[in-house]
């Protein structure tokens, strides 16, 4: 099985969690702002009520005082078709969308067709007032008194549909935060078994690397990590490196034993030599012979001390090193 890095771990770990805290904002912050919005929305549908209310207050107080001024009448059917339009297409200037979903659309449209009336209506009333017409002025005024109830009535339901709508939204963002929440902390306890893992994993290899200071280098046993690609790399460079000492300090011992046994073999050899310069030694010739013998003897022995003391000091060196990872891992 393919092992992952540590290093890849963090890195997907470190990135999801980056991308999960972003995209909780990024929308918390979305949905916020939209809601702000949307109460700007709700705060121009309910001031259509008042509106309608006025304008038809002003129509009965026109009537009542005989006035010929317009101005508060016209003032509010002006601000009553601006928020229409607005809540049926949006306001750029306002950042505000048209309606969001098809049963405000609907219910707008419901409101535009009575609006028509009303307005065209209104207008005939200023007409009638200006002409002084008595029996137009009455029939719109029975017309206005049914009318108002009727347009009232359906501006509050664009009202009601709107709450319903924010209130949906709200809810939607409640769940959505707690699921957010609920990734968060499930999130947050999977990188912990991670970390956990890999902490495992390293104490593991520490414990093991340890045994190098307790134990006979050639009785180890190759270590074996389970866990991440850094920590198998790190086991199998550790085996090849005792495996390498080991091996040198195997040669070491075989050649200082093998120098020992040529050692004693010369000495034999010399001690013969010397039972035949006894025997022999009246003869200059032959004598000659066994110096000249007997001193390649000894210079061979000479040269196998010198390569006895350097595997000696090979082997030191080696106990050395071994002792001095001993003392590292203590330490």
């Amino acid at each position: 099985m393919k092992t992952q890095s540590v290093s890849n771990k963090i890195k997907v770990i470190g990135a999801l969690l980056m991308i999960t805290i972003f995209t909780v904002i990024s929308i918390t912050i979305h949905l916020n702002y939209k809601n702000t919005k949307d109460a700007l929305i709700v705060n121009i549908a309910g001031k259509q009520r008042m509106l309608t209310q006025r304008i038809t207050k002003n129509i009965y107080l026109i009537n009542q005082t005989k006035s010929k001024n317009f101005n508060e009448m016209d003032k509010a059917i002006s601000q009553f078709i601006f928020g229409l339009a607005t809540l049926k297409d949006g306001n750029k200037t306002l950042n505000i969308a048209e309606a969001p979903v098809h049963s405000i659309k609907s219910q707008i449209e419901k409101v535009q067709v009575l609006w028509n009336v009303f307005y065209k209506n209104s207008l005939e009333f200023k007409e009638a007032i200006l002409k002084n017409d008595t029996q137009k002025i009455n029939s719109l005024l029975l017309y206005f008194n049914e009318a108002n109830n009727e347009l009232l009535f359906e501006v509050d339901e664009i009202v009601t549909l709107y709450t319903n709508y924010i209130e949906e939204k709200t809810n939607f963002i409640k769940n959505f935060q707690y699921t957010a929440f609920a990734f968060l902390f499930i999130f947050s306890l999977y990188s912990l078994i991670q970390l956990r893992q890999i902490q495992s994993h390293a104490n593991e290899f520490i414990e093991k690397a340890k045994e190098i200071g307790t134990k006979n280098i050639n009785e180890m046993a190759p270590i074996k990590v389970e866990g991440e690609k850094e920590f198998v790399e790190m086991a199998d460079n550790f085996n090849q490196f005792i495996s390498k000492v080991s091996s040198a300090v195997n040669y070491s011992q075989n050649a200082l034993e093998q120098s020992k046994l040529a050692s004693e073999k010369l000495e034999s050899l010399t001690d013969e030599f010397d039972n035949l310069i006894s025997e022999i030694e009246n003869k200059s010739e032959v004598m000659s012979q066994i110096d000249r013998s007997e001193d390649i003897v000894i210079e061979s022995t000479e040269e196998l001390l010198k390569s006895t003391k350097k595997l000696q000091d090979l082997k030191a060196e080696l106990d050395k090193l071994l002792s001095s990872c001993s003392i590292d891992k203590k330490a």
